[in-house]
């Protein structure tokens, strides 16, 4: 892997591959600090500033800061992950969009990607609405207020900003997971919170030095810190591999096949979606209501804070339910046990076929179990250590999980990368050398 880094810029694919993912990525940056028309950015700034710990932090987190600014990109990617959680959600229920996802190959999945743009405009239309509408009854601590001129040409326009920010966002995570290199969406995500870390640092620095954080309580958040991300890297890279046997088979005078290896099954299939998926489930209610001027709404939203029992109950109980509806739909082990049963391959001790699918089902129901238990526990146990020493939302166990699988997954589709243009390069090296001959 380090002598091909070394040669990334001698592969001219590769290189406008990261060349065009950093480009859109710098461009979502640059979109977060453009505000939206009509907005005091300085009475916002101090409203945000007096709760970087509640669920707005969250949501800021989420944006990449771009929800505490209201710039273009408020919304950023979450009502794109929004739709596509209803639409996959409606695959098991509707058969016209299972047999569209199964059966019509990539026509059909270029229709369901059609729907999920569809959904995610009409998504953040609501929301956009919603966030203008509690805009104009938000006041900064001093008493000045948020928007300048209130009314509906205000929620037009501000309805048009967001709308259509977010569709940039969205062509942008679509065009990196077509173009560049690694999953579009998760890069926007992982962008948002590497761009938040500097000011969090900040921030903690701060705390310390007004006596408001300790240093002996920073050293413990730091080894908290340094513990989850090894638990993470360690988790992530689990594996449960079951043996395969390939039955020896004879064509003409030759004898093929009889070797033995194993199929590889990850501790978390489902990697960092689970949890996004669940906070941006989470965050909608609350955020709406937190945004708007209805009292009764705003003292419902604070049970929906990172800090509070009834938003970790339910993010932990929407992490299981996620890691096992987003592993049943990209791990299929019925056709794993077809291919099996075709290529002359069986698990031993267990009959091809039918038998071999219940097993394969049964490894992974039981290690999609631990690896919601995992997830659950890196997201949460952060969650109380903030809560109850006050310190910055920025370094919460989500964040972790989230940066440190989307940058795994990029390295391995990087390393992945290289190592299939080096085996490239061998095989032209090999017919070289074997037409000089």
């Amino acid at each position: 892997m380090a002598s091909g880094v070394e040669n990334l810029g001698r592969i001219p694919e590769l290189r406008n591959k990261l060349l065009w993912t950093f480009a859109l990525l710098a461009f979502y940056r640059v979109g977060i600090h453009i505000p939206v028309p009509g907005v005091d950015t300085a009475a916002l700034s101090e409203f945000f500033r007096s709760a970087s710990n509640t669920l707005f932090g969250l949501f800021d987190m989420f944006s990449g800061g771009g929800l505490s600014r209201i710039s273009i990109f408020a919304l950023g990617i979450m009502p794109y992950i929004s739709a596509s959680i209803i639409i996959q959600l409606l695959t098991v229920v509707s058969p016209d969009l299972a047999r569209m996802q199964k059966e019509e190959g990539a026509e059909g999945r270029k229709k369901i990607t059609q729907y999920t743009r569809y959904g995610t405009v009409l998504i953040t239309i609501v929301q956009g609405l919603g966030i203008a509408v509690g805009l104009e009854s938000m006041t900064s601590p001093t008493g000045l207020p948020v928007v300048l001129a209130a009314g509906w040409a205000f929620r037009f326009v501000t309805v048009l900003t967001l709308t259509a920010g977010t569709i940039l966002v969205m062509w942008i995570g679509e065009q990196i997971t077509a173009k560049g290199l690694g999953n579009g969406i998760s890069l926007v995500i992982f962008s948002g919170i590497v761009a938040s870390l500097p000011r969090a640092l900040i921030n903690t620095f701060r705390l310390v030095g007004a006596g408001e954080l300790s240093v002996f309580l920073l050293i413990a958040l730091g080894l908290v810190m340094l513990g989850v991300l090894v638990a993470i890297v360690f988790v992530e890279r689990g594996q449960r591999r079951i043996p395969i046997q390939y039955a020896k088979r004879q064509m003409g005078r030759k004898m093929y096949g009889g070797q033995t290896t194993h199929l590889p099954l990850k501790l978390n299939t489902a990697g960092v979606i689970p949890p996004i998926f669940a906070s941006s489930i989470l965050m909608f209610p609350g955020t709406i209501a937190q945004f708007s001027g209805v009292e009764w709404l705003q003292k419902a939203a604070t049970w929906f804070t990172p800090d509070a029992v009834l938003y970790n109950l339910l993010f932990v109980g929407m992490i299981v339910f996620f890691c096992y509806f987003y592993t049943a739909i990209i791990f299929d082990p019925n056709q794993i046990a077809e291919n099996l049963k075709k290529g002359g391959g069986f698990i031993p001790g267990i009959r091809p076929g039918q038998k071999t699918r219940e097993y394969i089902d049964r490894v992974l129901a039981r290690i999609t179990l631990w690896g919601a238990l995992y997830i659950s526990v890196v997201c949460v146990l952060p969650m109380f250590f903030i809560a109850q020493f006050k310190v910055p939302f920025y370094f919460g166990g989500t964040s972790l999980l989230i940066v440190v699988g989307v940058a795994m997954d990029f390295m391995g589709q990087l390393e992945s990368y290289l190592i299939s243009r080096q085996y490239q390069g061998l095989m032209e090296k090999a017919g070289r050398v074997k037409g000089r001959r």
